[in-house]
């Protein structure tokens, strides 16, 4: 039976990481909704604690409730469109921080499996090869680590190509790596070695909506 969720967003800070007239970045917490939910106890996110700041901010992407890093907001409509393009056409430039549960082998390697939601457990995402999306990973192995107990742990790079819900988390389940403390994918130990999900969007690159310079947004890895 799943456990009840029980939404308790942090209390942190606004962490604005650049600011400009087009756009607005941010290092959004772990545990903090991109945007609300259905109902007033689901209404406090990044989206509205950036709009009480900057009340033009207008919504271009959305980072998982568990996952934390660098979110892009656009403060024109203008700026929106032209980023809102760059994602739609795989040309932002993502990359996540994690750590896995085991030893992930080879040392890099690719994802390839489409997906779709898993209705009777939503919100989980399943692989589907029939009736699923094209989703694609890449990954990257940095080092290997060991949890307090002494198990095996693989801190990994990935780099999507496509931005499907929870493709992440299912697609390193996938290979028998669940991401640690991810209270979705991971079960038993692999859930408890961790007190949040292992997740964050370490860089973001996209094309100054303004002139299309290149600019690539950092947020430090907290785990």
């Amino acid at each position: 039976m799943a456990e009840p969720f029980i939404y308790d967003p942090p209390e942190a800070p606004l962490d604005v990481i650049h600011h400009d007239e087009q756009i607005l970045v941010v290092n959004k917490p772990a545990g903090l909704l991109s945007v609300p939910g259905k109902g007033t106890h689901l209404s406090d996110c990044l989206l509205a604690r950036v709009q009480r700041v900057f009340p033009d901010a207008l919504l271009v992407h959305r980072l998982d409730l568990d996952t934390s890093g660098v979110m892009i907001f656009a403060l024109t409509r203008h700026a929106q469109r032209h980023l809102g393009l760059q994602f739609e056409k795989r040309q932002a430039r993502k990359i996540y921080a994690a750590r896995l549960w085991g030893r992930l082998e080879p040392a890099e390697g690719e994802v390839d499996l489409p997906l779709i939601v898993d209705w009777p457990n939503r919100p989980r995402q399943k692989v589907d090869h029939e009736k699923g999306r094209a989703a694609h990973t890449a990954w990257k192995v940095l080092r290997r680590e060991e949890t307090e107990t002494g198990a095996p742990v693989t801190r990994v790079r990935l780099m999507p190509t496509t931005g499907r819900s929870h493709q992440l988390r299912v697609h390193m389940k996938a290979l028998g790596h669940p991401i640690l403390g991810d209270p979705l994918y991971a079960e038993g130990a692999a859930r408890e070695a961790a007190d949040r999900l292992q997740l964050h969007a370490e860089s973001l690159r996209i094309r100054h909506p303004d002139g299309g310079r290149g600019m690539t947004f950092r947020a430090p890895v907290p785990f």
